[in-house]
Protein backbone atom coordinates (compact mmCIF):
# COMPACT_ATOMS: atom_id res chain seq x y z
CA UNK A 1 0.00 0.00 0.00
CA UNK A 2 1.26 3.34 -0.77
CA UNK A 3 2.75 5.35 2.17
CA UNK A 4 0.66 8.29 3.47
CA UNK A 5 2.50 11.43 2.68
CA UNK A 6 2.34 14.73 4.92
CA UNK A 7 1.62 16.83 1.90
CA UNK A 8 -1.71 17.42 0.43
CA UNK A 9 -1.25 15.51 -2.79
CA UNK A 10 -3.58 13.07 -4.37
CA UNK A 11 -3.54 8.90 -5.45
CA UNK A 12 -4.50 8.32 -8.56
CA UNK A 13 -5.86 4.57 -9.19
CA UNK A 14 -5.26 3.74 -12.93
CA UNK A 15 -7.63 1.42 -15.47
CA UNK A 16 -6.09 -0.38 -17.92
CA UNK A 17 -7.34 1.69 -20.56
CA UNK A 18 -5.55 5.03 -19.52
CA UNK A 19 -2.65 2.97 -20.32
CA UNK A 20 -3.55 1.85 -23.49
CA UNK A 21 -4.45 5.54 -24.64
CA UNK A 22 -1.76 7.02 -23.52
CA UNK A 23 0.87 4.17 -22.48
CA UNK A 24 3.18 6.65 -20.50
CA UNK A 25 0.16 8.28 -18.92
CA UNK A 26 1.38 7.02 -15.16
CA UNK A 27 4.30 10.28 -15.98
CA UNK A 28 1.37 12.89 -16.13
CA UNK A 29 0.20 13.40 -12.26
CA UNK A 30 2.53 15.61 -11.55
CA UNK A 31 3.02 15.67 -7.50
CA UNK A 32 0.43 13.27 -7.15
CA UNK A 33 1.14 9.42 -6.00
CA UNK A 34 0.17 6.82 -8.71
CA UNK A 35 -1.50 3.59 -8.02
CA UNK A 36 -1.56 0.07 -10.50
CA UNK A 37 -3.58 -2.67 -9.39
CA UNK A 38 -2.34 -6.15 -9.95
CA UNK A 39 -5.12 -6.58 -12.12
CA UNK A 40 -4.33 -3.94 -14.49
CA UNK A 41 -0.45 -5.36 -15.09
CA UNK A 42 -2.83 -8.62 -15.98
CA UNK A 43 -4.78 -7.18 -18.79
CA UNK A 44 -2.00 -5.56 -20.07
CA UNK A 45 0.03 -8.62 -20.02
CA UNK A 46 -2.92 -10.53 -21.92
CA UNK A 47 -2.95 -7.58 -24.16
CA UNK A 48 0.48 -7.74 -25.18
CA UNK A 49 0.84 -10.73 -26.93
CA UNK A 50 -2.69 -10.35 -28.93
CA UNK A 51 -3.43 -9.61 -32.24
CA UNK A 52 -5.58 -6.34 -31.08
CA UNK A 53 -4.31 -2.75 -32.61
CA UNK A 54 -3.85 -1.60 -28.74
CA UNK A 55 -0.85 -4.36 -28.28
CA UNK A 56 1.78 -1.91 -28.89
CA UNK A 57 1.05 0.60 -26.41
CA UNK A 58 0.52 -2.37 -23.93
CA UNK A 59 4.05 -3.20 -24.23
CA UNK A 60 5.24 0.10 -24.36
CA UNK A 61 3.48 1.01 -20.96
CA UNK A 62 4.89 -2.46 -19.58
CA UNK A 63 8.93 -1.78 -20.59
CA UNK A 64 8.34 1.91 -19.00
CA UNK A 65 7.15 1.21 -15.81
CA UNK A 66 9.69 -1.71 -16.10
CA UNK A 67 12.45 1.15 -16.39
CA UNK A 68 11.15 2.62 -13.35
CA UNK A 69 10.54 0.04 -11.22
CA UNK A 70 13.49 -2.37 -12.08
CA UNK A 71 15.20 -1.45 -9.18
CA UNK A 72 13.08 -1.88 -6.39
CA UNK A 73 12.42 -4.01 -3.89
CA UNK A 74 9.06 -6.01 -3.51
CA UNK A 75 8.41 -3.96 -0.45
CA UNK A 76 9.64 -0.73 -2.46
CA UNK A 77 7.27 -1.67 -4.82
CA UNK A 78 4.24 -2.06 -2.69
CA UNK A 79 5.04 1.64 -1.05
CA UNK A 80 5.91 3.38 -3.27
CA UNK A 81 8.89 4.08 -5.73
CA UNK A 82 9.90 7.94 -6.62
CA UNK A 83 9.20 8.96 -10.22
CA UNK A 84 11.66 12.05 -9.89
CA UNK A 85 13.81 12.42 -13.13
CA UNK A 86 11.54 10.85 -15.32
CA UNK A 87 10.31 13.93 -16.98
CA UNK A 88 10.91 17.30 -17.80
CA UNK A 89 9.84 20.53 -17.54
CA UNK A 90 6.74 21.94 -14.97
CA UNK A 91 4.84 18.83 -15.79
CA UNK A 92 7.96 16.43 -14.41
CA UNK A 93 6.05 14.04 -11.64
CA UNK A 94 7.82 14.14 -8.60
CA UNK A 95 5.33 11.37 -6.66
CA UNK A 96 5.75 7.73 -6.44
CA UNK A 97 4.19 5.10 -8.47
CA UNK A 98 3.10 1.99 -6.75
CA UNK A 99 1.82 -1.95 -7.28
CA UNK A 100 -1.62 -2.51 -5.63
CA UNK A 101 -1.63 -6.48 -5.10
CA UNK A 102 -5.76 -6.73 -5.00
CA UNK A 103 -5.55 -10.13 -5.00
CA UNK A 104 -5.10 -11.08 -1.24
CA UNK A 105 -8.09 -8.74 0.27
CA UNK A 106 -10.67 -10.38 2.20
CA UNK A 107 -13.87 -10.61 0.95
CA UNK A 108 -14.79 -8.17 4.40
CA UNK A 109 -12.63 -5.66 2.45
CA UNK A 110 -14.59 -6.12 -0.68
CA UNK A 111 -17.74 -4.30 -2.03
CA UNK A 112 -17.81 -6.10 -5.02
CA UNK A 113 -17.45 -10.01 -4.74
CA UNK A 114 -17.52 -11.13 -8.15
CA UNK A 115 -14.25 -11.69 -9.88
CA UNK A 116 -14.28 -9.39 -13.14
CA UNK A 117 -11.34 -7.14 -13.36
CA UNK A 118 -13.34 -3.89 -13.12
CA UNK A 119 -14.50 -4.84 -9.94
CA UNK A 120 -10.96 -5.80 -8.36
CA UNK A 121 -10.17 -2.94 -10.04
CA UNK A 122 -12.95 -0.58 -7.88
CA UNK A 123 -12.48 -2.83 -5.00
CA UNK A 124 -8.69 -1.15 -5.03
CA UNK A 125 -9.68 1.95 -5.25
CA UNK A 126 -12.47 1.61 -2.33
CA UNK A 127 -9.87 -0.09 -0.30
CA UNK A 128 -7.28 2.69 -0.81
CA UNK A 129 -10.14 5.40 0.16
CA UNK A 130 -11.28 4.08 3.46
CA UNK A 131 -7.04 3.23 4.48
CA UNK A 132 -5.96 6.20 3.72
CA UNK A 133 -8.87 8.58 4.87
CA UNK A 134 -6.46 12.00 4.86
CA UNK A 135 -5.23 11.62 0.99
CA UNK A 136 -7.36 11.67 -1.46
CA UNK A 137 -7.99 8.95 -3.61
CA UNK A 138 -8.88 9.18 -7.14
CA UNK A 139 -10.16 6.43 -9.41
CA UNK A 140 -9.13 6.93 -13.25
CA UNK A 141 -10.91 5.35 -16.30
CA UNK A 142 -12.07 6.11 -19.49
CA UNK A 143 -15.20 3.60 -18.74
CA UNK A 144 -18.20 5.55 -18.62
CA UNK A 145 -19.83 2.67 -16.92
CA UNK A 146 -16.62 1.83 -14.50
CA UNK A 147 -17.26 5.15 -13.53
CA UNK A 148 -20.67 4.63 -12.59
CA UNK A 149 -20.10 1.28 -10.77
CA UNK A 150 -17.59 3.44 -8.47
CA UNK A 151 -19.62 5.82 -7.86
CA UNK A 152 -22.48 3.77 -6.91
CA UNK A 153 -19.91 1.70 -4.73
CA UNK A 154 -18.73 4.61 -2.52
CA UNK A 155 -15.74 6.05 -4.14
CA UNK A 156 -16.11 9.53 -4.09
CA UNK A 157 -13.84 10.81 -6.41
CA UNK A 158 -13.74 8.90 -9.85
CA UNK A 159 -12.53 10.87 -13.18
CA UNK A 160 -11.68 10.78 -16.96
CA UNK A 161 -8.12 11.35 -18.50
CA UNK A 162 -7.70 14.48 -19.43
CA UNK A 163 -4.43 15.21 -19.20
CA UNK A 164 -4.03 14.95 -23.27
CA UNK A 165 -7.76 16.77 -23.94
CA UNK A 166 -7.11 20.44 -25.42
CA UNK A 167 -10.74 21.09 -25.27
CA UNK A 168 -13.28 20.31 -23.32
CA UNK A 169 -16.05 19.50 -25.58
CA UNK A 170 -15.74 18.84 -29.27
CA UNK A 171 -17.89 22.34 -30.43
CA UNK A 172 -14.87 24.10 -29.23
CA UNK A 173 -12.71 22.69 -32.07
CA UNK A 174 -10.89 24.93 -34.48
CA UNK A 175 -12.89 24.62 -37.75
CA UNK A 176 -10.52 25.93 -40.13
CA UNK A 177 -12.60 29.59 -40.88
CA UNK A 178 -14.43 32.48 -39.30
CA UNK A 179 -16.97 33.80 -40.72
CA UNK A 180 -18.38 37.47 -39.79
CA UNK A 181 -21.94 38.54 -39.69
CA UNK A 182 -22.41 41.02 -42.45
CA UNK A 183 -19.83 42.60 -43.91
CA UNK A 184 -16.29 41.87 -43.73
CA UNK A 185 -14.96 45.41 -44.41
CA UNK A 186 -17.61 46.88 -41.98
CA UNK A 187 -15.44 45.19 -39.42
CA UNK A 188 -11.86 46.74 -40.62
CA UNK A 189 -11.34 50.26 -39.31
CA UNK A 190 -7.85 50.76 -41.35
CA UNK A 191 -6.43 48.43 -43.80
CA UNK A 192 -2.84 48.75 -45.57
CA UNK A 193 -3.19 47.17 -48.92
CA UNK A 194 -0.45 46.04 -51.56
CA UNK A 195 0.28 43.83 -54.61
CA UNK A 196 2.73 41.33 -54.73
CA UNK A 197 2.08 39.74 -58.61
CA UNK A 198 -1.34 38.60 -58.86
CA UNK A 199 -2.31 38.46 -55.45
CA UNK A 200 -3.41 41.30 -53.25
CA UNK A 201 -2.65 41.24 -49.38
CA UNK A 202 -4.17 43.21 -46.46
CA UNK A 203 -2.55 44.34 -43.31
CA UNK A 204 -5.12 44.84 -41.04
CA UNK A 205 -5.78 45.11 -36.94
CA UNK A 206 -4.94 42.14 -34.98
CA UNK A 207 -7.94 43.54 -32.60
CA UNK A 208 -10.26 42.69 -35.69
CA UNK A 209 -10.04 38.81 -34.83
CA UNK A 210 -7.36 38.15 -31.93
CA UNK A 211 -7.94 34.33 -32.00
CA UNK A 212 -6.60 34.21 -35.29
CA UNK A 213 -4.28 32.00 -36.37
CA UNK A 214 -1.98 31.43 -39.51
CA UNK A 215 -4.01 29.98 -42.59
CA UNK A 216 -7.25 30.24 -40.99
CA UNK A 217 -9.78 31.51 -43.68
CA UNK A 218 -12.26 34.08 -43.71
CA UNK A 219 -15.73 34.73 -44.50
CA UNK A 220 -18.68 36.93 -44.22
CA UNK A 221 -22.34 36.78 -44.91
CA UNK A 222 -22.64 38.79 -47.52
CA UNK A 223 -20.74 36.52 -49.97
CA UNK A 224 -18.28 39.52 -50.90
CA UNK A 225 -14.90 38.37 -49.11
CA UNK A 226 -13.14 35.07 -48.74
CA UNK A 227 -9.46 35.59 -47.63
CA UNK A 228 -6.60 33.94 -45.48
CA UNK A 229 -4.46 34.29 -42.89
CA UNK A 230 -0.40 34.23 -44.26
CA UNK A 231 0.86 35.87 -41.05
CA UNK A 232 -0.12 36.52 -37.17
CA UNK A 233 1.88 39.46 -35.24
CA UNK A 234 1.38 41.11 -32.02
CA UNK A 235 -0.64 43.95 -33.90
CA UNK A 236 -1.73 43.22 -37.05
CA UNK A 237 -2.80 40.03 -39.36
CA UNK A 238 -1.62 39.60 -43.07
CA UNK A 239 -4.41 38.27 -45.20
CA UNK A 240 -4.43 36.80 -48.65
CA UNK A 241 -7.43 38.59 -50.73
CA UNK A 242 -8.71 35.10 -52.33
CA UNK A 243 -12.08 36.38 -54.09
CA UNK A 244 -15.21 34.34 -52.91
CA UNK A 245 -15.83 33.74 -56.68
CA UNK A 246 -12.25 32.51 -57.43
CA UNK A 247 -12.10 30.40 -54.29
CA UNK A 248 -15.30 29.37 -55.40
CA UNK A 249 -14.06 28.47 -59.33
CA UNK A 250 -11.38 25.83 -57.88
CA UNK A 251 -10.72 23.19 -59.98
CA UNK A 252 -8.92 20.17 -59.75
CA UNK A 253 -9.05 16.52 -61.87
CA UNK A 254 -12.81 17.60 -63.25
CA UNK A 255 -14.75 18.48 -60.06
CA UNK A 256 -15.58 21.65 -58.67
CA UNK A 257 -17.07 22.46 -54.92
CA UNK A 258 -20.64 22.66 -54.15
CA UNK A 259 -19.83 25.03 -51.22
CA UNK A 260 -17.94 27.04 -49.57
CA UNK A 261 -16.47 24.66 -47.11
CA UNK A 262 -15.01 22.36 -50.25
CA UNK A 263 -13.22 25.53 -51.89
CA UNK A 264 -11.39 26.28 -49.17
CA UNK A 265 -10.74 22.68 -48.72
CA UNK A 266 -9.72 22.34 -52.50
CA UNK A 267 -7.71 25.64 -51.77
CA UNK A 268 -5.77 23.92 -48.90
CA UNK A 269 -5.26 20.58 -50.80
CA UNK A 270 -3.97 22.28 -53.93
CA UNK A 271 -1.75 24.57 -51.87
CA UNK A 272 2.11 23.26 -52.36
CA UNK A 273 2.84 25.12 -49.43
CA UNK A 274 1.10 23.65 -47.39
CA UNK A 275 2.00 20.19 -45.88
CA UNK A 276 -0.83 18.71 -43.45
CA UNK A 277 -4.43 19.18 -44.27
CA UNK A 278 -7.13 18.30 -42.11
CA UNK A 279 -10.27 17.20 -43.35
CA UNK A 280 -13.23 17.28 -40.65
CA UNK A 281 -17.47 16.55 -41.11
CA UNK A 282 -19.90 14.45 -41.37
CA UNK A 283 -20.28 11.46 -43.58
CA UNK A 284 -21.04 12.43 -47.40
CA UNK A 285 -19.45 15.89 -47.07
CA UNK A 286 -16.81 15.27 -50.24
CA UNK A 287 -13.67 14.65 -48.15
CA UNK A 288 -12.53 11.68 -49.44
CA UNK A 289 -13.32 12.43 -52.89
CA UNK A 290 -11.72 16.18 -52.57
CA UNK A 291 -8.47 14.32 -51.35
CA UNK A 292 -8.19 12.03 -54.21
CA UNK A 293 -9.31 14.88 -56.81
CA UNK A 294 -6.81 17.24 -55.30
CA UNK A 295 -4.15 13.92 -55.21
CA UNK A 296 -4.60 13.05 -59.03
CA UNK A 297 -4.46 16.95 -60.10
CA UNK A 298 -1.07 17.40 -58.43
CA UNK A 299 0.81 13.61 -59.25
CA UNK A 300 -0.84 13.56 -62.77
CA UNK A 301 -1.52 16.89 -63.86
CA UNK A 302 0.68 19.00 -62.31
CA UNK A 303 3.81 16.09 -61.72
CA UNK A 304 4.44 17.84 -58.18
CA UNK A 305 4.77 14.44 -56.39
CA UNK A 306 5.97 10.63 -57.52
CA UNK A 307 2.81 8.51 -55.67
CA UNK A 308 -0.25 8.57 -53.83
CA UNK A 309 -0.36 6.57 -50.29
CA UNK A 310 -3.55 5.67 -49.23
CA UNK A 311 -4.03 4.10 -46.01
CA UNK A 312 -6.15 3.87 -42.99
CA UNK A 313 -6.61 1.86 -39.80
CA UNK A 314 -9.77 0.32 -37.99
CA UNK A 315 -9.59 -2.13 -35.13
CA UNK A 316 -10.33 -5.13 -37.26
CA UNK A 317 -7.60 -4.77 -39.51
CA UNK A 318 -5.02 -6.02 -37.51
CA UNK A 319 -6.90 -8.85 -36.73
CA UNK A 320 -8.39 -9.90 -39.94
CA UNK A 321 -6.46 -8.79 -42.86
CA UNK A 322 -4.22 -12.03 -42.74
CA UNK A 323 -6.40 -14.29 -43.93
CA UNK A 324 -7.79 -12.52 -46.66
CA UNK A 325 -6.29 -13.46 -50.03
CA UNK A 326 -3.51 -11.87 -52.05
CA UNK A 327 -0.75 -8.87 -51.37
CA UNK A 328 -0.97 -6.48 -48.80
CA UNK A 329 -2.81 -4.12 -51.24
CA UNK A 330 -5.65 -6.92 -51.97
CA UNK A 331 -6.07 -7.33 -48.59
CA UNK A 332 -6.33 -3.77 -47.93
CA UNK A 333 -8.79 -3.52 -50.41
CA UNK A 334 -11.95 -4.03 -48.48
CA UNK A 335 -11.43 -1.41 -46.14
CA UNK A 336 -10.26 1.06 -49.08
CA UNK A 337 -13.57 0.95 -51.23
CA UNK A 338 -14.17 4.11 -50.18
CA UNK A 339 -11.08 5.34 -52.03
CA UNK A 340 -12.01 3.14 -54.95
CA UNK A 341 -15.94 4.34 -55.06
CA UNK A 342 -14.23 8.36 -55.60
CA UNK A 343 -12.19 6.67 -58.03
CA UNK A 344 -15.53 5.74 -59.71
CA UNK A 345 -17.23 8.79 -59.01
CA UNK A 346 -14.77 11.29 -60.88
CA UNK A 347 -14.36 8.64 -63.92
CA UNK A 348 -18.17 7.94 -64.34
CA UNK A 349 -18.41 9.95 -67.24
CA UNK A 350 -15.51 7.53 -69.14
CA UNK A 351 -16.38 4.96 -72.30
CA UNK A 352 -14.57 2.66 -69.99
CA UNK A 353 -14.76 3.05 -66.34
CA UNK A 354 -12.70 -0.14 -65.26
CA UNK A 355 -10.40 0.87 -67.97
CA UNK A 356 -10.09 4.26 -66.48
CA UNK A 357 -9.46 3.51 -63.21
CA UNK A 358 -6.98 0.85 -63.98
CA UNK A 359 -4.94 3.56 -66.22
CA UNK A 360 -4.95 5.78 -63.51
CA UNK A 361 -4.41 4.04 -60.24
CA UNK A 362 -0.98 2.97 -62.25
CA UNK A 363 -0.58 6.38 -63.27
CA UNK A 364 -0.48 7.66 -60.53
CA UNK A 365 1.21 4.78 -58.67
CA UNK A 366 -1.68 4.72 -56.25
CA UNK A 367 -0.52 2.60 -53.34
CA UNK A 368 -2.94 0.57 -50.38
CA UNK A 369 -1.04 0.22 -47.44
CA UNK A 370 -1.89 -0.57 -43.64
CA UNK A 371 -1.36 1.73 -41.21
CA UNK A 372 0.11 -1.16 -39.27
CA UNK A 373 2.78 -1.15 -41.58
CA UNK A 374 3.95 2.29 -41.62
CA UNK A 375 6.10 2.57 -38.59
CA UNK A 376 9.87 2.78 -39.89
CA UNK A 377 8.95 3.96 -43.05
CA UNK A 378 10.32 7.24 -44.72
CA UNK A 379 7.98 8.30 -47.33
CA UNK A 380 9.99 10.94 -49.82
CA UNK A 381 7.65 12.99 -52.42
CA UNK A 382 4.14 11.58 -52.01
CA UNK A 383 0.48 12.55 -51.30
CA UNK A 384 -0.45 10.18 -48.08
CA UNK A 385 -4.17 9.80 -47.54
CA UNK A 386 -4.88 9.07 -44.15
CA UNK A 387 -8.39 7.72 -44.40
CA UNK A 388 -10.73 7.43 -41.15
CA UNK A 389 -8.27 8.81 -38.96
CA UNK A 390 -10.76 9.84 -36.35
CA UNK A 391 -10.07 6.09 -35.14
CA UNK A 392 -6.29 7.12 -34.31
CA UNK A 393 -4.72 8.04 -30.85
CA UNK A 394 -2.38 11.08 -30.94
CA UNK A 395 0.34 8.44 -30.33
CA UNK A 396 -0.25 6.58 -33.68
CA UNK A 397 -1.08 9.56 -35.71
CA UNK A 398 2.47 11.08 -34.58
CA UNK A 399 4.10 8.09 -35.74
CA UNK A 400 2.62 8.39 -39.24
CA UNK A 401 3.05 12.01 -39.42
CA UNK A 402 6.41 11.64 -38.41
CA UNK A 403 7.14 9.57 -41.38
CA UNK A 404 6.36 12.11 -44.01
CA UNK A 405 10.00 13.11 -45.60
CA UNK A 406 11.08 15.50 -48.04
CA UNK A 407 8.21 16.52 -50.53
CA UNK A 408 6.01 14.80 -48.75
CA UNK A 409 1.86 15.93 -47.99
CA UNK A 410 -0.56 14.77 -45.88
CA UNK A 411 -3.97 14.80 -45.90
CA UNK A 412 -5.96 13.53 -42.77
CA UNK A 413 -9.90 12.90 -42.93
CA UNK A 414 -12.02 11.81 -39.97
CA UNK A 415 -15.83 11.99 -38.77
CA UNK A 416 -15.37 12.50 -35.47
CA UNK A 417 -19.54 11.69 -35.15
CA UNK A 418 -17.74 7.90 -36.19
CA UNK A 419 -15.75 6.99 -33.84
CA UNK A 420 -15.10 3.04 -33.48
CA UNK A 421 -12.42 2.80 -31.29
CA UNK A 422 -13.38 1.46 -27.82
CA UNK A 423 -10.77 3.96 -26.28
CA UNK A 424 -11.58 7.21 -27.86
CA UNK A 425 -14.49 9.95 -27.96
CA UNK A 426 -14.59 12.95 -30.24
CA UNK A 427 -13.11 15.39 -27.88
CA UNK A 428 -9.97 12.11 -27.07
CA UNK A 429 -9.38 11.00 -30.69
CA UNK A 430 -5.71 11.76 -32.53
CA UNK A 431 -7.62 13.52 -35.28
CA UNK A 432 -9.10 16.20 -32.43
CA UNK A 433 -5.73 16.80 -31.21
CA UNK A 434 -4.07 17.53 -34.00
CA UNK A 435 -6.58 19.62 -35.29
CA UNK A 436 -5.64 21.84 -32.12
CA UNK A 437 -2.01 21.03 -31.78
CA UNK A 438 -1.37 22.36 -35.43
CA UNK A 439 -3.72 25.09 -35.70
CA UNK A 440 -0.87 27.85 -35.47
CA UNK A 441 1.94 26.12 -37.94
CA UNK A 442 1.96 27.51 -40.96
CA UNK A 443 2.41 24.24 -42.84
CA UNK A 444 -1.25 22.85 -41.89
CA UNK A 445 -4.57 23.45 -42.69
CA UNK A 446 -7.71 22.45 -41.37
CA UNK A 447 -10.93 22.41 -42.99
CA UNK A 448 -14.64 21.65 -41.20
CA UNK A 449 -16.90 20.55 -44.15
CA UNK A 450 -20.49 21.11 -42.82
CA UNK A 451 -22.52 20.27 -45.74
CA UNK A 452 -23.69 16.67 -46.57
CA UNK A 453 -23.56 16.85 -50.35
CA UNK A 454 -23.56 13.35 -51.20
CA UNK A 455 -27.58 12.98 -51.55
CA UNK A 456 -30.80 14.42 -49.78
CA UNK A 457 -31.29 10.88 -48.48
CA UNK A 458 -27.71 11.06 -46.63
CA UNK A 459 -27.94 14.89 -45.81
CA UNK A 460 -31.41 14.18 -44.38
CA UNK A 461 -30.07 11.13 -42.14
CA UNK A 462 -27.04 13.16 -41.13
CA UNK A 463 -29.28 15.78 -39.59
CA UNK A 464 -32.40 14.03 -38.29
CA UNK A 465 -30.85 10.24 -36.89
Amino acid sequence: MPKEKAVSSKIYVLDTNILLHEPLAFLSFKENDVVVPMTVLEELDYIKDSKKDVARDARVSIRAMEDLLHDATPEELMQGVSMLGKGAGESAPTGSLSIFVDHGMPESQQVFTSNENDNRIINSALYLQKSLQSKQVVLVTKDINMRLKAKGAGLAHVEDYRTDQLITDIKYLSKGYHQFSGNFWDEVKSVDSRTEGRDTIHSIERKVLPEAYVNEFLLDDSQSFAGLVETVTADHLEVLDLGYERLMGRRAWGITPKNIGQAMGLHALLDPHIDLVILTGPAGSGKTLLALAAALEMVVERNMYDKIIVTRSTPEIAESIGFLPGTEEEKMAPWLAAITDSLEVLHKNDENVKGSMSYIMEKANIQFKSVNFMRGRSIQNAIVILDESQNLTASQLKTIITRCGEGTKLICSGNLAQIDSNYLSAVTSGLTYIVEKFKNFSGSATINLDGVVRSRLAEFAEEQL
